[in-house]
């Protein structure tokens, strides 16, 4: 294309617009107003969403990401502008978010001279980006917004960081704008070994008690055809992580569940009797694993993985296929035999059983007064028909979200999973249904972590998007009130909540609200939410000391799992 000198702030927006991104979240300030300056000026090509705290703007650009597969996009200042995003981007980075960071920063002549709202946010950043820049000079921003995005998007994807200097938002540019599609010394995906693959295959085949475990890896390169097609002709049971729940529908019936600390029963002891454990797309998370010296000793591991840091970083391998998940499960499918291994099956639905009997029909069909966490879970299921996009914080809920929650298609389950970020959910939810306006988006938030990003319900007020917000209030950080319960001797230190009034807070900024606690309101309450064409706040006052099990206490074995 041919070149026409415009600032660096109207570069910026072209860049974006190159990249095909219509939308962004964001925050202004003196270093980055430039930008916006040109963002008023585009405003009909590139919607801004004014979050109304930065970490928010993060959030709502990951729930866009998870949803689409798109690459969410945050701006900020300088200072505490640019501090505020940190959270969000170590949440993208260890959760493989593509996610890009634009902030504002102090004139070249003034860095290193503490100006106002000077704030060393590349030296900050660098431990939790997959790649950052400072731009000084306009000339800079077209190729380094490019490389932003290949990097941000390519291979295993992350947040990348771009400060822009206040001279180079107001210098001009002749503009060209060229997508990049190579780095040099940067290889995203491993050229696929076939020897690999074959010796893969032939452990498959050879396998007595094969068991698969994915992640979100089959998500991220859109696998999940291919997953199914494997477990259907292997005949092998698989089972998620968080980060991987939905990439096979719940309900398929070679699904068996969740793995790890309060996973389901069988995933969790069976891992230590599989003669052949294949790891899809997943990192070995202690979370995952327990104890890794008593972890799957017995088994041959087979990792498919794209990032060569994360083989045999926790779990020693035995075959390793490194490449892009699609491309080796491809490779791979053709390779192994039909089967159905139905005596391992059957163990996996004994273990079901035991698991239901001791936990499953308590938590689902309660006989206690109070409601339960799962039982709305269970009634979010029986107005969704498994399929709405759950977008969970981090506690109890989100565990009881994980475990309970159905789905029927992929990217439908978006959570804070390696970073556990509390008040994730709010903000996340708003960029979900903004990046999915077709489908239903429900977050299910606890009291604790709610409060955290509160005021995001000022973005749903002003933007009007529809989303559907659920509170299971219990009165407690439930999580580390579970812990303190079994392993502290119920010394409740700083974990029980004094919360306001939630139902007046969201009357306040305009959206519909209803609290129930009692169970016999409890159907009608969901069914009127999920009916509603306009966000909904939702409060649940759930038991007070409801606990998570299945657990996996830390340090012990994955063999040890509790029932209660």
């Amino acid at each position: 294309m041919g070149t026409t000198k415009i600032s660096g702030a109207e570069a910026v927006i072209k860049c974006l617009l190159e990249e095909g991104v219509d939308l962004v979240y964001g925050y202004p300030g003196g270093a980055i107003m430039p930008v916006y300056d040109e963002l008023y000026k585009f405003k009909d090509q590139l919607h801004h969403v004014l979050v109304r705290h930065e970490q928010g703007a993060t959030h709502a650009a990951q729930g866009y990401a998870r949803a689409t597969g798109k690459v969410g996009v945050a701006i900020a200042t300088s200072g505490p502008g640019a501090t505020n995003l940190v959270t969000g981007i170590a949440d993208a980075q260890i959760d493989s978010t593509p996610m890009i960071c634009i902030t504002g920063q102090v004139g070249k002549h003034l860095l290193g001279s503490d100006a106002f709202q000077e704030t060393d946010i590349i030296g900050i950043s660098t431990p939790v980006t997959k790649w950052n820049y400072q731009i000084t000079e306009a000339s800079e921003i077209p190729d380094i917004i490019a490389k932003a995005f290949y990097i941000a998007r390519s291979g295993r994807p992350g947040p990348v960081l771009i400060d822009i200097t206040k001279n180079a938002q107001f210098d001009e540019i002749e503009f060209s704008y060229k997508k990049c599609t190579s780095i040099r010394s940067y290889n995203p995906k491993p050229i696929l070994n076939l020897e690999k693959v074959a010796a893969a295959a032939e452990l498959i085949n050879k396998a007595k008690k094969p068991f698969i475990l994915f992640g979100q890896g089959v998500i991220l390169s859109e696998a999940e055809a291919e997953l199914k097609a494997l477990v259907e002709k292997s005949g092998i049971p698989a089972a998620w992580t968080i980060l991987g729940l939905s990439a096979l529908p719940t309900d398929h019936p070679l699904n068996v569940g969740m793995l790890g600390m309060h996973g389901n029963y069988g995933p969790n002891v069976l891992t230590n009797e599989c003669d052949v454990l294949i790891a899809l797309g997943m990192r070995f998370d202690d979370r995952v694993t327990g104890n890794l010296a008593t972890y799957a000793k017995q088994a041959k591991v087979i990792h498919f993985e794209i990032d060569p840091a994360e083989v045999d970083k926790n779990v020693k391998t035995t075959v390793a296929v490194l490449a892009d998940l699609k491309e080796s499960l491809t490779a791979l499918l053709p390779l192994i035999d039909n089967n159905t291994h139905e005596s391992w099956h059957n163990e996996f639905k004994e273990k079901y059983e035991i698991e239901l009997e001791a936990v499953i029909n308590d938590e689902l069909q309660p006989k206690k007064e109070g409601i339960s966490m799962g039982e709305t879970i269970e009634m979010i299921n029986k107005h969704s028909k498994g399929d709405a996009i759950m977008v969970s914080d981090v506690g109890q809920h989100q565990m009881f979200a994980c475990r309970y929650a159905k789905f029927n298609s992929t990217k439908s389950n978006v959570t804070s999973g390696g970073l556990g970020t509390m008040g994730f959910a709010l903000p996340a939810a708003i960029g979900a249904k903004m990046g999915m306006p077709d489908r239903e988006v429900v977050a299910i938030i606890g009291d604790g972590g709610f409060q955290m990003t509160i005021q995001e319900l000022g973005t749903i007020f002003q933007t009007k998007v529809p989303v559907k917000i659920v509170v299971l209030n219990n009165e407690f950080l439930g999580m580390v009130r579970q812990w303190q319960q079994l392993f502290f001797d119920k010394r409740y230190a700083s974990t029980e909540m004094i919360n306001p009034n939630f139902i007046a807070i969201a009357e306040g900024y305009y959206i519909k609200a209803k609290k129930v606690t009692k169970r016999e309101d409890l159907d009608a309450a969901v069914a009127e939410m999920m009916a509603s064409k306009e966000s909904y706040f939702l409060e649940v006052m759930v038991e007070k000391e409801n606990n998570v099990f299945p657990m996996i206490p830390t340090g012990a074995s994955v063999s040890d799992i509790r029932l209660s």
